[in-house]
């Protein structure tokens, strides 16, 4: 069994999640042992470092670790990549040319993407795996190799395989050791450790003054989803570094650059028509359904006082109420609106509103309000501030908006 702390130091690996320690004893596990194996996980959460490592660690060392991203490579060349190709076998191929498989003859080969690899080159690789076999492009010479595979997805195989779009014999034939690196919003207590190492070996090279991030920013940088994981965070880190050269990394900072994507809780505003606590879709459809509700209340009840003769009709009459016959019965008790603390709507405006009449005096009074901040003005209302310059042009509100003295 492999030393684990020396092996995190070795491979680069950082963290001290429970996910990545269970990582790191899975790569001790596997490494010395000349098996291929399948690491799954999202785009960005480090699939390439992993399998690094566990080269790093196995008896394949010094040898090459050749990394092939399949998803990059034309399904028409896969193949000549892959397994090289004779002279004349193509247009453009003017010599004998070795794959990658060849390449990486004694060492290590690490297929990236492999769920974008062709049918018909998983076939190839599936013989690969078994016996080393491969013929070049052209070529009816049976080659051999001496390879060690390790591929990795951020694919659902098994989902590929009942749509018909990856061979299950490949696909079983691989996941005999499955190494999952969790998402980075599924160990956020490794957010701290990974910011410091990317902070560190950007300012290093690049001859940049840091002085580091406050735990503030920090706890910041936690609480945002990551999509796109690791790689997102380093981005994320070397772009706050070049344009705040020298400064110490506050949570504002950090916060302005996030902006868009941070959870926000608005403060209560009681001049507003919707739920400031929703998302804008949501709050839209809430104050739809309340008013269809209010709407059906109060049609209930006209109808009611019309039947019993204590509310004569004015204007158009409707031949239901002419003729008894076709008159329904209304029930004793119609359906009751609930407030639930909420009144955000005056009670003598039921009735005479319209929803895009409300949408409009929302915002306007809102960019009003924040002197036509409209990152703001988009935060206090829950919506995106892409949506508030739809709703903006829609409205032409543009000439309207005027800024408070």
């Amino acid at each position: 069994m492999i030393d684990i702390d020396r092996l995190q130091k070795q491979s680069g690996i950082i963290g001290t999640s429970e996910g990545i320690r269970h990582i790191l004893e899975m790569i001790s596990q596997i490494a010395p042992v000349d098996i291929s194996a399948l690491i799954t996980g999202e785009s960005g959460v480090g699939k390439e470092v992993v399998a690094k490592a566990i080269h790093k660690a196995s008896k394949r060392n010094n040898e090459k670790l050749v990394v092939v991203n399949c998803g990059a490579i034309p399904e028409g060349i896969i193949e000549s990549e892959l397994f090289g190709h004779k002279r004349g076998s193509f247009t453009g191929a003017g010599e004998d040319r070795k794959g990658y498989f060849e390449e990486s003859n004694k060492g290590t080969i690490f297929l990236d993407e492999i769920g974008e690899a062709p049918l018909d080159t998983q076939v190839k690789l599936l013989r690969v795996l078994e016996s080393g076999e491969f013929m070049r492009v052209g070529e009816v010479k049976m080659r051999y190799t001496d390879v060690r595979v390790i591929a990795a997805t951020n694919k659902n195989l098994s989902e590929l395989v009942r749509k018909g779009n990856f061979r299950q014999d490949l696909y079983y034939r691989l996941k005999t050791v499955t190494v999952d690196v969790p998402a980075l919003r599924n160990r956020v207590e490794d957010i701290g450790p990974l910011v410091e190492r990317f902070a560190l070996e950007f300012t290093r090279s690049n001859d940049i003054l840091y002085r580091g991030f406050m735990p503030e920013a920090i706890r910041v940088l936690k609480q945002y989803e990551w999509p796109g994981n690791v790689r997102e965070l380093k981005h994320f880190v070397e772009k706050i570094l070049v344009f705040q050269k020298g400064e110490r990394i506050t949570k504002d900072i950090v916060q302005n650059e996030l902006m868009d994507v941070l959870p926000t809780e608005p403060n209560y505003n009681p001049a507003l028509p919707v739920l400031v606590n929703q998302s804008s879709d949501k709050a839209e459809i809430d104050l739809i359904l309340r008013q269809l509700f209010m709407l059906k209340q109060d049609t209930e009840m006209i109808q009611k006082m019309m039947v019993s003769g204590q509310v004569a009709p004015s204007g158009p009459t409707f031949p239901m109420m002419d003729n008894p016959d076709l008159r329904f019965p209304i029930p004793e008790k119609s359906m009751e609106i609930t407030d639930e603390g909420h009144k955000l709507i005056r009670d003598d405006a039921i009735g005479d509103m319209v929803i895009k009449d409300l949408e409009e005096e929302a915002i306007t009074r809102s960019l009003q309000y924040f002197n036509n901040n409209r990152r703001k003005t988009a935060i206090s209302l829950g919506m995106s501030e892409r949506t508030l310059y739809r709703k903006i042009e829609e409205f032409g509100l543009e000439p309207k908006i005027k800024k408070r003295e």
